[in-house]
């Protein structure tokens, strides 16, 4: 039998999802996160789900990873020293950078600009010089490349980049730079711009080919240690790893295109959601993906995922494909706290994270946390992860009580206002993927996962206007599911700067047949069956002098069938989307891009037993919550019992082994065929 084992780093916890291919039966665990080295944490968990499953590591064929290794790498401040070789004049492209500044008017006065990735005292020149057609204006001198390289050598750098003018079009000089390299510093990762991102604009690609450098290190000690435990531990199959735009990667290549991973860990929740939207026919998803540290929302749209041109980590934005997912510093460990100049309550970003954790966990959390007002509150039970886990509510209530002194209220107040902030975090999240981008929330579901999603994801459903709230099969280790059912993904880009009107179609599609057969090539060589793959290809579009594009998706049969004149007017269409209002300037080609694409896994959800439609079978016992300003009468139901058809009228809770679901007063929760729980407002 071929075996499948998903693995999500979180903040708090790792999440671990096996998968048996061709029955479709799955175990799945959680085991405490361990910040310091992760792949201790996978370890432990890869031993018990086996042991659990009744087969060894070495059954496993498959391992496939969501990883923040990268991410934690640029918000941490702890990338690599990169060293920069540029074209002569060009030294202080890091620092000029694009006049973009966040925040509103006036902004630039208090922004702190970010201290950029490869410094300019690492930063050298070299002569030699291609044209904007990829010609050669000024020869490259071998003396003057080997000189600067002995300067770069002699500043220390753990990764170099090379990004010379106009390399996107005719790398040859870059590559010069590279047999060079090899030989003054050999131990030294080097990223090259016309391998990394063949686009034009010069400082987006030195950007990013800077970034891919100084995760590369870090990223590469992270997937070699693991990769060498796992071997040790018995398991020869595969080792993949999440791409930030949803598909996998090999962890070979993983450690030359490290930059491709810096939205891995957020994007197996939406691959997850996307899986059990298919398999209950829900085509519109808002996800709310809850952890311990931070909430990730995306939007889904006839399920397909909305996907991005730029990674946006902190206050670094890359040019790299990624699904469009918007972080808030909101989640089960976010402490609540009360300012001494304000007076006013405060909920996150800061996190008590996996260590200490919150008060409940008794790991040594002192501070008041979202889950511990959930456990006051009666939301989350005294006991997590199938009763493994004790929560100690005294506890609680304790460190709550402090947040209630300082405001001068009770203790249920004081913890109903902590949940009401957060929610109103996660609310504002959800507006920035909907509402800020054209779509009406009311014509979307909200589905909550993570450990804590299907505790508030009825609250901010009310609060969107979307329904049903959905609570998905296994919401805290949906993110492990997603990991485990997607497919391998390689993509590739290529400048194309033309008018739309001088542009010929013949060679437009003859350059995406070269970008197709070369993505199709990387993934044969990461061992894809041939006839397994199949390709797509996006093409970026602008109106003649606009400074941004609109990425289109298409096929190969669409375009022969359409022709340039369907992208224009497709382009036409989403742009009127976003913006309200279309412009009579000219369309111009900007950028060519080719996908390739594995076979997805496809896997059907178990089907649920049917049964009457009262839930009395699955009652654990009655309980209290504190909802709508009183303590008022609740019922606790084991999810494992459960049936298709089931109603569940609110206020309940519903628990499992990953996760607890929350179903308010005035609101009925339905269990579908496969077992979803979608929770709808009674009167509605």
């Amino acid at each position: 039998m071929a075996y499948r084992l998903g693995v999500d780093v979180g903040g708090t916890f790792t999440d671990l999802l096996l998968l048996e291919e061709e029955s479709g039966a799955f175990w799945r665990h959680k085991t405490p996160s361990t910040p310091a080295d992760s792949s201790v944490g996978i370890l432990n968990g890869v031993e018990a789900i086996c042991a659990r499953a009744g087969i060894t590591p070495a059954d496993v064929e498959v391992f496939l990873h969501g990883t923040t290794v990268a991410t934690n790498a640029i918000l941490e401040g702890k990338g690599s020293r990169v060293g920069l070789i540029v074209t002569e004049g060009h030294r202080q492209i890091m620092q000029i950078a694009r006049s973009f500044v966040p925040g509103g008017l006036a902004g630039w006065i208090v922004w702190p600009k970010p201290e950029p990735l490869a410094a300019l005292e690492d930063t050298f020149e070299i002569k030699g010089r291609m044209d904007a057609f990829g010609n050669e204006l000024r020869p490259i001198d071998d003396a003057d490349i080997r000189a600067a390289l002995e300067k770069v050598k002699a500043r220390g750098v753990e990764a170099l980049t090379v990004s010379l003018m106009n390399s996107y079009i005719n790398g040859a000089h870059e590559r010069r730079v590279a047999e060079l390299a090899a030989e003054i510093l050999p131990d030294v990762p080097l990223s090259l711009s016309h391998v990394v991102l063949p686009e034009m604009q010069e400082y987006e690609r030195t950007l990013t080919t800077v970034a891919n450098a100084a995760v590369r290190p870090v990223v590469g000690r992270y997937v070699r240690n693991l990769r060498a435990k796992l071997r040790d531990a018995g398991m020869a199959g595969r080792i993949s790893l999440l791409r930030s735009d949803g598909g996998l990667m090999s962890s070979e290549a993983s450690e030359e295109h490290p930059v491709a991973l810096l939205m891995s860990g957020p994007a197996g929740g939406v691959t997850g959601a996307l899986w059990v939207g298919k398999n209950a026919g829900i085509r519109n998803i808002l996800t709310l993906d809850v952890g311990g540290t931070s909430t990730d929302v995306a939007l889904i749209e006839n399920l397909e995922a909305r996907r991005v041109r730029t990674t946006e980590v902190g206050s670094l934005s890359v040019r790299a494909s990624a699904l469009d997912v918007k972080t808030v510093g909101a989640g089960g460990g976010s402490i609540a706290y009360v300012p001494e100049l304000t007076r006013a309550l405060r909920v996150g970003p800061q996190s008590a994270g996996a260590v200490p954790g919150p008060v409940a966990y008794g790991k040594g959390g002192t501070l008041p946390t979202v889950t511990d007002a959930n456990v006051v509150l009666g939301y989350l039970p005294e006991a997590l992860l199938g009763g493994t886990f004790k929560l100690d509510k005294p506890a609680a209530e304790k460190a709550v009580q402090t947040i209630a002194d300082a405001l001068g209220i009770g203790l249920y107040e004081a913890a109903r206002g902590i949940i009401d902030i957060v929610n109103e975090n996660m609310f504002g999240a959800l507006r920035m993927i909907s509402v800020q981008q054209g779509y009406d929330p009311r014509d979307f579901a909200v589905m909550g996962f993570g450990g804590a999603g299907p505790l508030h994801v009825n609250a901010v459903a009310r609060l969107m206007g979307s329904w049903p709230a959905v609570s998905p099969v296994s919401p805290g280790v949906l993110c492990a599911l997603g990991d485990a059912t997607t497919q391998m993904r390689s993509e590739t880009a290529r400048s194309f700067s033309r008018r739309f009107s001088e542009t010929d179609e013949a060679e437009v599609r003859a350059i995406l047949d070269e970008m197709a057969a070369q993505t199709r090539d990387a993934l044969i060589a990461d061992g894809v069956p041939e006839a397994e793959l199949t390709s797509l290809f996006e093409i970026d579009v602008r109106y003649e002098g606009q400074a941004f594009e609109v990425p289109l998706a298409i096929d190969a049969e669409t375009l022969a069938r359409d022709g340039l004149a369907g992208i224009t007017a497709r382009f036409d269409a989403e742009h009127k989307r976003l913006f309200t209002f279309n412009m009579e300037s000219a369309h111009e080609l900007v950028n060519l891009r080719a996908v390739a694409l594995g076979k997805p896994l496809e896997l059907e959800a178990a089907e649920l037993p049917q049964g009457n439609g009262d839930p009395i079978e699955a009652k654990l016992r009655d309980h209290q919550l504190w909802i709508d300003g009183a303590l008022r009468p609740a019922v606790i139901y084991d999810r494992a019992r459960l049936r298709q058809g089931d109603c569940i009228p609110g206020p309940a809770i519903v628990i499992e082994m990953d996760s607890t679901t929350l179903i308010e007063a005035d609101c009925t929760a339905l269990v579908d065929r496969v077992g979803n729980i979608l929770i709808t407002p009674t009167n509605a």
